[in-house]
């Protein structure tokens, strides 16, 4: 299966959950984890508001399928994304 084809048959209205994992070092406090009613939203907050993501190994589960920072960013690179992008320069700021 090619990427495009993984993400073609993604549902990005279902409700998902993204996990932030312990921090590294100091006080080993969990970050937790944050509830979206979409998908969607969950990949915009995990690509343009939680830029640490791919440091710290963030992670999204939707019912019990769950899918890695990596995965997250092609979901939202697809050409099916459905909600507004950030410019590169608007994420970098």
């Amino acid at each position: 299966m090619t990427i495009k084809d993984e993400t073609e048959a993604f549902d990005y209205g279902a409700p998902a959950a993204l996990f932030m994992p312990k921090r590294k070092g100091g006080f080993r406090r969990p970050l937790g984890y944050r509830r979206f009613a979409t998908a969607a939203e969950a990949i915009r907050f995990a690509i343009e508001d939680f830029p640490a993501m791919h440091t710290l190994g963030a992670w999204m589960q939707i019912g019990e399928e769950r899918f890695d920072r990596d995965y997250i960013q092609r979901l939202y690179d697809s050409s099916d994304y459905p909600l507004q992008r950030l410019s590169s320069d608007e994420r970098n700021s």
